[in-house]
């Protein structure tokens, strides 16, 4: 009975990899099972040398190659339909994008699981049950992660790593050996237990799985002891600035009149709770005032003047319009009480699609625009200094500009704090605006700085530079939350991707040294 399921194709080469593919999503917010990437890892490994061998025997009607395609690209199509499949939830608020939803959700997760289908083509023919084909595949995949993070202006969402994301001890080595290293330390972890299948005696294979709880607990204790290292110089920290973040749930509405953004003001205002004699920053989120730019929003000012003083700066998100192109920047400002611009950051990774569109004359003369309010494309911003006032240095993110390991890594020196702002109500109540999140917990700890999130619709939180969430308000809760946050000023930060490369390399030689010894 067994021996005839493993003969059926269909099962072998689409079902079964796209379940496991799809399941991979509970291990990630808001599900937190990490235990499940530990099977997930395992079988798709033990499947690619299975179709390898079926291919020779059974499966002979296409070339094993071909076969090996098939299986990556249903894992990786399983993978993340499950995971991004609520991209699409943003395509509901314009009529005209509603008739490209089954092809979104079809099309986007086929397209990305190109590179689970080239890492099992590539990769396929040298994996056998053994100790270097477990390090060449774990050292594949994680490159993989790092392709897909870099290039066609990258997308670097549910990484393998991010399934830790609860984890704060173990989180804690990001800061030294950066993201990609530690995703492909996990990664290899989570493909370990597949040494079940391996011909080892029963205390080998015993021996060998403890690596993993070992290698757990030695990051842990790292992590602890890193973590009370940090509250001790928490503790001694003079400098701090008095911060206030908004949520305030907004509807995400397009057009609408200058009457209903003064009632956004109002309210935004309302949950801010000015003190005039209390220095502080309010932080309100990306999209506060739908599609409007600075510039039409002047006539507000008297209400800034009126509401705020002297001791207060207001940050948001606002359109700013390039005289020079007469096209927008999705940018974030910090503003004065008199509404004049102190600082303002500008977009640097826009959205395909949601905020520019690739091919732009093409899509307009067949009727498409970019999802986002407004016609045309965005204009990307150019590589920007952090924004300093007074002793704060600021580096500034946008909404999902905080997925991205680089800004981290080509920040100033001298950044003490950092803000991201953020529309998460094109996702409404779905699973996206937890796995959004998840990511800003990584940056704080990677930067070792505080991290402000002020997210409309989605989770708005004050994390501290361990990666711990010291306050937060939930998916459409509006309100603020504040803080004294201390200022830290510190060299300790991931810099490069140069221990990831090494880590690789060393996969690499490995793998090389062993099988030219066996041959």
């Amino acid at each position: 009975m067994i021996e005839k399921y493993l003969n059926n194709k269909f099962l072998i080469l689409y079902l079964i990899p796209f379940l496991i593919g799809s399941l991979s999503v509970l291990s990630f917010q808001p599900f937190n099972i990490t235990l499940v990437n530990f099977f997930i890892l395992p079988i798709f490994f033990y499947l690619i040398i299975f179709i390898k061998k079926k291919s020779k025997s059974v499966y002979r009607k296409k070339p094993y190659k071909i076969n090996l395609f098939i299986l990556g690209t249903s894992f990786g199509f399983g993978f993340y339909l499950s995971g991004i499949h609520w991209i699409v939830n943003s395509l509901t608020f314009d009529e005209g994008f509603k008739v490209l939803i089954p092809f979104a959700l079809i099309l986007i997760p086929l397209f990305l699981s190109i590179f689970f289908s080239l890492l099992t083509l590539l990769l396929g023919p040298f994996l056998n049950l053994n100790l270097k084909s477990i390090l060449i595949f774990s050292g594949g995949l994680a490159f993989s992660d790092y392709l897909r993070a870099k290039i066609m202006t990258g997308f670097p969402w549910n990484i393998w790593a991010y399934s830790f994301s609860w984890a704060n001890e173990i989180l804690q080595i990001l800061n030294v050996f950066g993201f990609f290293s530690f995703n492909l330390i996990v990664v290899t972890l989570f493909t370990l237990p597949v040494i079940i299948f391996f011909k080892l005696n029963l205390m080998k294979k015993f021996l060998y799985l403890t690596l993993i709880p070992f290698i757990l607990f030695i990051l842990y204790i790292y992590g602890n002891y890193s973590i009370n290292q940090n509250t001790i110089l928490l503790n001694s920290i003079e400098k701090k600035i008095k911060v206030k973040l908004i949520s305030p749930n907004f509807e995400l509405e397009y057009g609408l009149s200058e009457e209903k953004i003064k009632d956004r003001l109002m309210k935004l205002i309302r949950y801010s709770e000015p003190m005039q004699n209390q220095k502080a920053i309010f932080i309100w989120p990306e999209g506060a005032f739908s599609g409007y730019s600075y510039n039409e929003l002047k006539y507000l000012k008297n209400i800034f003047k009126k509401n705020f003083s002297k001791n207060h700066l207001i940050l948001f998100g606002v359109n700013k319009l390039d005289p020079l192109t007469g096209k927008y920047f999705n940018a974030l400002v910090i503003v004065n009480n008199n509404f004049e611009i102190i600082r303002e950051y500008k977009k640097q990774k826009l959205v395909p699609f949601g905020e520019f569109l690739p091919m732009e004359k093409l899509f307009y003369k067949i009727g498409f625009k970019k999802i986002t309010e407004g016609y045309g494309s965005f204009k990307k911003g150019n590589n920007q200094k952090n924004l300093i006032v007074d002793k704060t240095n600021i580096l500034p993110l946008i909404c999902y500009e905080i997925i991205f390991t680089k800004f981290i890594q080509k920040s100033d020196k001298n950044t003490n704090l950092i803000i991201n702002i953020s529309e998460d109500g094109w996702f409404g109540s779905s699973i996206g605006p937890h796995q959004h999140f998840a990511k800003a917990i990584f940056r704080a700890i990677e930067q070792n700085s505080f991290l402000l999130r002020s997210a409309n619709k989605g989770i708005s939180a004050i994390i501290n530079n361990k990666g711990k969430v010291i306050k937060k308000l939930k998916i459409s809760e509006a309100g603020n939350i504040d803080l004294e946050v201390p200022l830290i000023r510190t060299s300790k930060k991931s810099k490069n991707d140069l221990i990831f490369f090494i880590l690789l390399f060393t996969y690499i030689l490995f793998f090389v040294v062993y099988k030219k010894n066996n041959d």
